[in-house]
């Protein structure tokens, strides 16, 4: 008992000791401290910028009404064909040869009420049946109205008993790199698949020869995607899908189209002529870049530089020589061949194209009206050849030959790269002086020749003679 009262005194006197001490050294001598915050105004900077609202963020491209425009237009086709089979001990015996149905498929646009369909030449090539089967599923027996193999288009003809939806076609050299487009089509037989993307490029060539000008695009694009529409925003026709570059055979980021101005020029031709009307300009030479710039001593890196300019054509009326280089067409800008095939190939022979050219370092313009290439060419082998100007043979010092405008023989080719600005002087032991005696050379073998040619002469674009035997 007495330690507890002990320690409760203690506790008692410790309490009184703690509450002295804060009174005397905290209450009387501290000094109480206020922080003080001054808040800063704003500052402004003056800026030429136009308003801006940073947090709208942009509105995404809605396509659902070029979509609906499209879906009913574009059609699915399937072209029966009849191929070899591999021949069996029975067919040897018997002598027969084994022949099955292939069965190929497709896409097409509707261009008119009526019922014209364009699509890829290489959809029906060999086409014995063709078939149409529209967006609502009623299929129609196809008649062939004709094709062009150059710019992959056919035209075909379905017998309906009503109007049939179809897309109006835009103009596809007002269409612009960057510009947001739609493939639609039958991609693995996929009916009415609809892909977005955007004009990656124009004016491709994907042969390295120089007669091609496809819009390329990164719409995803597969097979049974050729002959589809390529629509802008508006619904609009821009192109039809045609081919992919792909090492696997399907759509890896690249796709291209045959611009719609080319497309529209073709089927008109054959709805009027029954053939394509091809105009040309009568002009010879390269693309400027950098490396051609440098050979042919010019101060320009883009154009067409002409090398040589094609008698009685009408770039030799207009005034057109060597050493010019086209800027422009009409209001087209001529950068590499290709942008000059392509609008060519929208033209036909008699109409007047204004040409800019730089000559000697001032640019003028000149009107020429386009020559008849069936004048001025013939083609055997899958190769277009033409007359030499005097301006060609007095360059390579040359007295006979034709020159190659365009080779589409694979595979000579690939065998002695037989490319557009060759010179063929010399077949089987006969000099070549004109494109008669080409005709000539068919009129005696017909199809033949191709078996015929035993020896072949021409002159290489750097001006080496080269010779070559076939066995």
């Amino acid at each position: 008992m007495k330690k507890i009262a002990t320690l409760l005194f203690v506790s008692v006197l410790g309490g009184l000791i703690t509450l002295s001490a804060y009174k005397l050294f905290i209450e009387e001598n501290a000094t109480i401290k206020v922080a003080e915050h001054t808040e800063e105004s704003p500052s402004f900077v003056q800026t030429n910028y136009g308003n801006s609202n940073l947090n709208v963020l942009p509105v995404a491209p809605n396509f659902v009404d070029a979509a609906e425009k499209t879906l009913h237009a574009v059609v699915h086709v399937k072209n029966t064909a009849v191929v070899s089979s591999p021949a069996t001990l029975e067919d040897f015996f018997f002598g027969r040869r084994s022949q099955r149905a292939q069965v190929g498929t497709g896409s097409g646009v509707i261009i008119d009420k009526n019922g014209y369909i364009i699509t890829n030449n290489h959809v029906i090539a060999g086409a014995r049946d063709i078939s149409i089967t529209t967006n609502d599923n009623k299929i129609y027996e196809a008649k062939l109205i004709g094709t062009d193999p150059k710019t992959d288009i056919a035209l075909l003809k379905i017998e309906a008993d009503e109007d049939l939806p179809y897309i109006i076609f835009g103009d596809s050299d007002d269409a612009k790199i960057g510009e947001w487009v739609l493939a639609v089509g039958n991609p693995f037989n996929l009916t009415s698949t609809v892909t977005a993307g955007i004009i990656s490029a124009k004016s491709r060539d994907l042969t390295g020869q120089n007669h091609q000008s496809f819009i390329q695009t990164d719409a995803a694009v597969n097979p049974g995607n050729s002959g589809g529409a390529l629509v802008n925003a508006n619904g609009e026709l821009v192109g039809i899908n045609t081919a992919i570059s792909s090492q696997t055979g399907s759509y890896i980021g690249y796709s291209f189209a045959v611009p719609s101005n080319i497309a529209r020029k073709v089927v008109e031709d054959i709805m009027e002529f029954g053939n394509v009307q091809n105009g040309i300009l009568g002009v010879n030479g390269w693309s400027l870049n950098g490396e051609t710039s440098e050979k042919l001593e010019v101060n320009y890196t883009e154009g067409f530089y002409v090398g040589s300019v094609d008698e009685k054509s009408g770039a030799k009326e207009a005034g057109i020589i060597k050493g010019d280089i086209i800027t422009k067409i009409d209001d087209v800008k001529i950068s590499k061949f290709s942008d000059l095939t392509g609008y060519l190939n929208t033209k036909r022979p008699g109409d007047v194209v204004n040409v800019s050219i730089i000559r000697e370092n001032n640019s003028t313009i000149l009107p020429v009206t386009l020559s008849n290439i069936e004048i001025m060419t013939t083609e055997f082998l899958d190769i277009h050849v033409r007359n030499l100007s005097q301006e060609i043979k007095d360059e390579y010092k040359i007295e006979n030959g034709v020159l190659v405008t365009k080779n589409d023989n694979y595979w000579l080719y690939q065998k002695i790269g037989l490319n557009r600005g060759y010179i063929i002087t010399e077949i089987n032991g006969q000099k070549i002086n004109t494109v008669e005696d080409i005709a000539k050379l068919k009129n005696k073998y017909g199809d033949k020749l191709v078996d015929k040619i035993e020896t072949l002469e021409l002159i290489n674009r750097r001006g080496q003679k080269q010779s070559y035997i076939f066995r």
